[in-house]
């Protein structure tokens, strides 16, 4: 686990200012835990040992923009919204108001292009979601089986164009 600030340099890139100076991270999957202080994972070990890529595939990756000591500000969510929608497979909208940070996330998640998986109770009852029903990667969800069936369908098709370009580098 590192802590610092961290910055996207790439689809599979940050860099993370810490106390030490820049290290940059590459992966398949990075976890950023951010807003608050980062919670470990049962089963997870924080010893400072930097993981492969495949034991992160595993295993996956704690990363924070903030200290963990940092206390929660109004401002720090904002940007953790930001990062998270571009960093998750998917951004999923279970509840949420009018006014949340969760309809921050859904939105910017759309503007770069991520999916976004919205409950049929969020889209009942805000208008920003059924504003963002009909733009292209949203996903409205009415059951958690309709929920998994749609994050089953977006990592078959993560690992589909994966497979594309992997075939297509090697010709």
């Amino acid at each position: 686990m590192l802590h610092g600030t961290a910055s996207l340099k790439g689809p599979h890139e940050v860099v993370v200012e810490t106390a030490d100076g820049l290290e940059e991270i590459r992966g398949d999957m990075i976890l950023l835990a951010t807003g608050s202080r980062p919670r470990v994972p049962d089963g997870v070990i924080v010893d400072g040992e930097r993981y492969t890529a495949a034991e992160i595939a595993a295993r996956g990756l704690l990363l924070s923009q903030f200290w963990p000591d940092a206390p929660p500000q109004k401002h720090t969510f904002l940007i953790r919204n930001a990062t998270m929608s571009g960093y998750g497979l998917a951004t999923v909208v279970v509840e949420a108001g009018e006014y949340s940070g969760a309809r921050v996330q859904a939105r910017i998640a759309v503007e770069h292009g991520r999916p976004v998986i919205l409950t049929g109770l969020v889209v009942e009852r805000n208008e920003w979601a059924r504003a963002l029903v009909p733009r292209p990667g949203v996903h409205v969800a009415d059951s958690l089986t309709s929920v998994l069936r749609v994050v089953d369908q977006l990592t078959a098709e993560r690992g589909a164009v994966g497979s594309e370009l992997q075939r297509l580098a090697s010709s």
